[in-house]
């Protein structure tokens, strides 16, 4: 068109390789639909074409990872702010306009639409240098974490099919000397045949504490089973390769975990967020991450909503007081505060004695620590605009 308008909505449909945008006028007709590449100069062009539209733009976009972050970094370079449209919301509204294809075009209209119709959607911020290093290290860590549990799980399933007795001796997820005992002996005949103060001294070697418990444990697993199964020699050196590969993998968790713990330290307020009992650094740089930008919260209820730590109702007719669990809210949020409350409630102290007092009142286990997880949810808010640290005892109460 070419008359410029007061303002528009335009909607991104995001991917990988390409994007689609919709540009939509109060009315919903579409004024610019195109197909933009995933690259600089591409996104440029279309961000030029689609300000000369109008005077006011307003983004929204359905992925706010990184299949979209050289475009939302392009939009704040020019001054412009979108924001997120829930794929789920997406998906729902697609049923309130015509017709039943499923199109990137479709799509980004719908998103547009969604986008004028609805003015309560967050604004994507583009993370600080300090937040997008921690999010790329949590995110990577998290998949290394993945990767370990199901190492654990292979090395246990082969091992039963040649050597239960050994499988059941040791828990593999957090016993070293029981992996490092992997690398070597594998079958109860080469255990036998070491005997325990030759398998006792080279565990020894390897820095394998408690080496003689763990070689008297392995050799009454090895002689209670005599009997050699088929496949026994290539399961041994399947079971070998995975036990290094999982103590590989430990170290390399451990150098992660310190260079999160580093980076985290940076943040101006890690000290406040350590503070608080059951928050040390992995959790606290998880925080960082899923919380983004604390100025969004309007109060402590926000944060705690954002986390799904609190209840929605669900009234109809005469039916009052029906509340259940959210279903959007951030689920890596939700997953710091209750891992965190489960790691506060084990030292005594006051999270601890809320916990025994939710329990004493009825609430199975998940349903205190949740209760206690929204506790802490509106103390963390509280320190942190305040910009104090965590002390067991109450403020003191000061004059107005």
């Amino acid at each position: 068109m070419s008359e410029r308008q007061g303002r528009v909505w335009v909607g991104i449909d995001a991917g990988k390789g390409h994007h689609w945008a919709a540009v939509v006028d109060g009315t919903g007709a579409t004024l610019w639909s195109k197909k933009i590449d995933n690259d600089e100069t591409a996104i440029l062009a279309a961000l030029g074409e689609i300000l000369d539209l109008a005077d006011q733009v307003h983004w929204a976009v359905d992925i706010c990872g990184t299949a979209s972050a050289l475009l939302l970094a392009l939009l704040a370079a020019h001054g412009q702010q979108a924001v997120y449209v829930p794929g789920r919301t997406v998906n729902r509204m697609s049923g309130a306009y015509r017709g039943e294809a499923k199109t990137d075009a479709r799509d980004a209209y719908v998103i547009a639409e969604t986008a004028r119709h609805r003015g309560d959607f967050a604004t994507i911020n583009v993370p600080a240098q300090l937040a997008a290093d921690l999010a790329l290290l949590t995110a990577h860590r998290a998949d290394m974490v993945a990767d370990r549990v199901r190492m654990i799980n292979r090395l246990r399933d082969v091992l039963t099919g040649i050597f239960p007795a050994l499988e059941r001796a040791f828990d593999y997820s957090s016993h070293k000397g029981a992996l490092v005992l992997l690398t070597g002996y594998q079958t109860p005949a080469a255990l036998r045949r070491r005997g325990r103060a030759r398998l006792t001294a080279w565990l020894a070697n390897r820095a394998v504490r408690g080496a003689d418990d763990v070689a008297a444990t392995a050799l009454a697993a090895a002689r209670a089973q005599m009997t050699a199964l088929p496949g026994e020699d290539v399961a041994a050196q399947i079971v070998a390769e995975l036990a290094a590969q999982i103590l590989a993998l430990d170290d390399r968790l451990k150098r992660i975990d310190r260079q999160i713990r580093e980076t985290f330290r940076a943040h101006p307020q890690a000290e406040i967020i350590e503070s608080l009992p059951g928050m040390g650094p992995i959790l606290g740089a998880e925080f960082v991450v899923a919380a983004g930008d604390l100025s969004a919260y309007a109060n402590a209820g926000h944060l705690a909503s954002a986390a799904g730590l609190v209840p929605v109702p669900r009234d109809s007719g005469r039916r009052t007081g029906n509340l259940h669990r959210p279903k959007r809210y951030s689920r890596r949020l939700r997953r710091v505060f209750y891992m965190s409350a489960q790691t506060s409630m084990m030292r005594e102290g006051p999270n601890r004695d809320f916990y025994l007092k939710k329990r004493g009142e009825g609430l199975k286990h998940v349903q205190a620590v949740i209760a206690l997880a929204r506790r802490r949810a509106s103390v963390l808010w509280a320190l942190l605009r305040d910009n104090r640290l965590f002390v067991s005892a109450p403020p003191s109460p000061q004059s107005a």
